[in-house]
């Protein structure tokens, strides 16, 4: 067989439209969801993240603020500019890109952004939420995967799913909302990752595969059971025949000859994590000024 595309930038375009709809109603209200965006440094790749998100936000009707800090400035420096915007009473998410330089704890940022604004959900506090199961805002990426499963029909209850990637921003958090007692979750998740023995024999015993390691093509279509659903959340850039381009961690060409539907990459889960942030930012201006905030999508 051959399997069906997920295709995210298609669903991404519905979520923007949600989201364009959303923004409408709040600014009959009186009110304009904003997101500042900071960069400090020069990293190419991270300047190009920001710029897609701040087109993102002008094309849904969100005002953008790009905040730029000198990569060599001291620490201190973003902290300050951090919590000005937490004060700022007109903004409403607060976004910090990283990679960071090396003068700065990553961590340390994360916690510092007050959590009513921490649009990425990566603050503490609403990293516990989640796991209670009344998330104030589930980070994109998970949320994104969970949008792009529904959509493509992919039944989740009773489901063996198996996350490959443990980190804190994709596989713990989309495993707990996978376990979540609602109809987009219900699944039977095991999470894999480095130190996993035998990965292949986990794998084929999946309904539903979700490779987030950051390992170029990990997964081919022999560790694939005939039919699953393969969602790719990797974006690897490797060198081919003297080219650059873009792997997920799945090998597309073997894995969608066993699957039944599968993400590409590029226009599967990358599409979708940056509409997730339009949601959250969405949500944050409802919460911070008391708005009440239609949206479909995923609670």
């Amino acid at each position: 067989m051959t399997a069906a595309l997920i295709d995210g930038d298609a669903v991404a375009a519905e979520v923007r439209d949600e989201v364009r709809t959303a923004v409408e109603k709040l600014a009959a209200k009186g009110v304009t969801p904003t997101l500042a965006t900071v960069l400090m440094g020069t990293d190419p790749a991270s300047e190009t993240y920001v710029s897609l998100k701040q087109d993102d936000c002008e094309a849904v009707g969100i005002e953008a603020r790009d905040v730029r800090i000198d990569g060599d400035a001291p620490a201190d420096e973003l902290y300050e500019t951090v919590t000005d915007l937490n004060d700022d009473p007109s903004v409403h998410g607060v976004l910090v890109q990283q990679p960071l330089p090396d003068q700065v704890n990553d961590d340390g940022i994360v916690r510092a952004i007050d959590p009513r604004k921490d649009v990425d959900g990566f603050h503490p506090e609403n990293l516990g939420l989640l796991m209670r199961g009344n998330a104030r805002y589930v980070p994109c990426t998970p949320l994104g995967v969970q949008r792009l499963l529904v959509e493509a029909d992919v039944e989740t209850e009773g489901a063996d799913v198996v996350v490959v990637g443990r980190s804190t921003i994709v596989g713990k958090p989309l495993a707990n909302r996978l376990l979540a007692r609602d109809d987009s979750g219900n699944a039977t998740v095991t999470v894999c990752h480095s130190r996993t023995e035998d990965l292949t024999a986990k794998l084929r015993a999946a309904d539903v595969v979700v490779a987030a390691v950051g390992v170029p093509e990990l997964v081919d279509g022999s560790m694939i059971r005939e039919g699953a659903t393969v969602v790719d959340v990797g974006i690897n850039r490797v060198e081919r025949d003297g080219e650059s381009m873009l792997v997920g961690d799945v090998d597309f060409e073997s894995a969608r000859e066993a699957a039944g539907a599968i993400t590409p990459v590029p226009g599967g889960v990358g599409p979708m994590t940056r509409a997730m942030l339009l949601v959250n930012t969405v949500r944050a201006a409802g919460l911070v000024e008391g708005a009440d905030v239609e949206l479909a999508t995923l609670d």
